[in-house]
């Protein structure tokens, strides 16, 4: 079993910044492809940044120039840093990894519990 644990979010200011943590813990032998989803109210879950174990990334376009994603592998753990935040970042933000366990078998799809970020004057 792998657990996610998510991090990071609260309410900030248009401008703002902030920083969310996603850390793995568990039947964990290497993650390979991790990512940022968000779902805002009344709207789809939507893609919002992706990293590769060899170091690529890629963003959605509403988000290019504001947020960096990036890793630390040796704590399973991926970040999203997030500036020049504005009231449409609004939304539940969810972390997605995926990992192979110590038996050699990977799995594509585990998620966090989700951290709410919040962008109001």
């Amino acid at each position: 079993q792998v657990q996610l644990v998510e991090s990071g979010g609260g309410l900030v200011q248009p401008g703002g910044s902030l920083r969310l943590s996603c850390a793995a813990s568990g039947d964990i032998s290497s993650i390979n492809n991790m990512a940022w989803y968000r779902q805002a109210p009344g709207k789809m879950r939507e893609v919002v940044a992706g990293i590769r174990s060899g170091g690529e990334t890629n963003y959605a376009d509403s988000v290019k120039g504001r947020f960096t994603i990036s890793r630390e592998h040796a704590k399973n753990t991926v970040f999203l840093q997030m500036n020049s935040l504005k009231p449409e970042d609004t939304a539940v933000y969810y972390c997605n990894l995926d990992i192979t366990h110590r038996d050699g078998t990977r799995y594509f799809d585990y998620w966090g519990q989700g951290t709410q970020v919040t962008v109001s004057s």
